[in-house]
């Protein structure tokens, strides 16, 4: 799935955090929804304007952030 096809980033929306188009709470909001166990039948019921399509492309977006996340060891300063 391309998630650039629901998911816009702006820095003149929310900071610049990504939303799925034409809706105000960021894609993060779902995202955190499903981790807390709701379906996505519930998040459909409780947000208008949202589609199973908008959902998948959060995690799209979600995992692909993720496989591009980089971790460096930081070594302890001892003074």
């Amino acid at each position: 799935m391309n998630w650039k096809n629901n998911i816009v980033i702006n820095p003149e929306i929310l900071v610049g955090k990504p939303v799925i188009k034409g809706t105000p709470p960021g894609s993060r909001v779902y995202i955190d929804l499903l981790a807390q166990g709701w379906t996505e039948e519930e998040i459909l019921h409780n947000y208008a304007g949202i589609t199973r399509e908008d959902i998948h492309a959060c995690l799209s977006y979600a995992s692909e952030t993720l496989k591009m996340e980089k971790v460096y060891p930081v070594q302890e300063i001892h003074v």
